[in-house]
C-alpha cells in the first residue's frame, strides 16, 4: 500500500486551506429590495480597496438603510472607470451608466455588462473576475429570459429580471505581465493558499502517486477512473465520457444556430 497522496492531504484541509486573514469579505450586490424592484437606490463610493487573494479591486459603497436613520456599506467588485466619491445607482429605474446596477431587462441588446446574477436575488455571480464581462445577446419577451454571451464564449439564457453592473471588471490584463521568476508566482500563491508549485503524477514515486514510477516518465495504464474508486486511487481522468481531442464543430455550430 502506498502513502497518502496529495489529493487526499488536500481534502483533510490544514495548511490547505485558503488564506482569508486579510480579506475583505464577500463582495456581493446589495440585497434586492423594494426600492430596486420599483425604482432605483442612490449610493456613493467611499473608497476602492485591494482585496487579498482576488485580482480585482473591491468598492466600498454607502447605501442609506431602507428603513431605519442610518447608512449601511456594501462591497461590491469594482467596474473600471469608478472613483472615489462617484454616484452609483441600483434599481430598475436606474440610467445605462458605468457601475450602475440593473434587470436585464432595461439594459439594451449589445451592452456589456459584469458581475451577473444567474437567479433572481443571488447577488452576482458570472463575470467577477477582473477584465471580465458578458455581452447581452437578445431578449426573450415571451419567456421572459434574456440571452448572454459569457466569458468564455458560451451563449446562456436567464431571467431578465436578473441584475448586472454596467461595464467591465477592473483589474484587466493582470495576466499578460510576464512572471519571469519562480519567486513572483511564490507570492501570488501565497495570497491565495497552498497550491504551488504543482508536480505532475508522472514525475512523482510509485508510493506517492498512480502515476508514478518507471523508467521513463509514462502513466502505463488508462488515465481514466471510475467516480465510485477509492481515494488514493482517484487520480486522472475521473468518470470521463470521452478522451482526446475535441475534433470539428458543425454540432456546436448547429446548436448556436438554434
Amino acid at each position: 500500500m502506498g502513502k497518502c497522496i496529495l489529493a487526499q492531504r488536500r481534502g483533510a484541509g490544514s495548511v490547505f486551506t485558503a488564506h482569508v486573514h486579510k480579506r475583505k469579505g464577500a463582495a456581493k450586490l446589495r440585497p434586492l429590495d423594494f426600492g430596486e424592484r420599483r425604482g432605483f437606490v442612490k449610493g456613493t463610493i467611499k473608497e476602492v480597496v485591494h482585496d487579498s487573494g482576488r485580482g480585482a479591486p473591491i468598492a466600498l459603497v454607502q447605501f442609506r438603510h431602507p428603513y431605519k436613520f442610518k447608512r449601511v456599506q456594501t462591497r461590491m467588485i469594482a467596474v473600471e472607470g469608478m472613483q472615489t466619491g462617484q454616484f452609483v445607482y441600483c434599481g430598475k429605474r436606474a440610467e445605462l451608466a458605468i457601475g450602475n446596477c440593473l434587470p436585464l431587462k432595461m439594459v439594451p441588446e449589445g451592452s456589456i455588462v459584469c458581475n451577473v446574477e444567474l437567479k433572481t436575488g443571488d447577488r452576482g455571480s458570472l463575470a467577477r473576475a477582473s477584465g471580465e464581462y458578458c455581452i447581452v445577446i437578445s431578449h426573450l419577451p415571451e419567456q421572459e429570459r434574456t440571452r448572454i454571451k459569457l466569458p468564455s464564449g458560451e451563449k446562456k439564457s436567464i431571467s431578465w429580471n436578473c441584475r448586472a453592473m454596467v461595464g467591465i471588471i477592473a483589474g484587466g490584463g493582470r495576466t499578460e505581465k510576464p512572471m519571469l521568476k519562480a519567486g513572483a508566482a511564490h507570492y501570488r500563491y501565497k495570497a491565495k493558499r497552498k497550491c504551488w508549485p504543482t508536480i505532475r503524477g508522472v514525475a512523482r514515486n510509485p508510493v506517492e502517486h498512480p502515476h508514478g514510477g518507471g523508467n521513463h516518465q509514462h502513466i502505463g495504464h488508462p488515465s481514466t477512473v471510475q467516480r465510485a474508486c477509492p481515494p488514493g486511487q482517484k487520480a486522472g481522468l475521473i468518470a470521463a465520457r470521452r478522451t482526446g481531442r475535441h475534433r470539428g464543430g458543425q454540432k456546436t455550430q448547429g446548436k448556436e444556430g438554434k
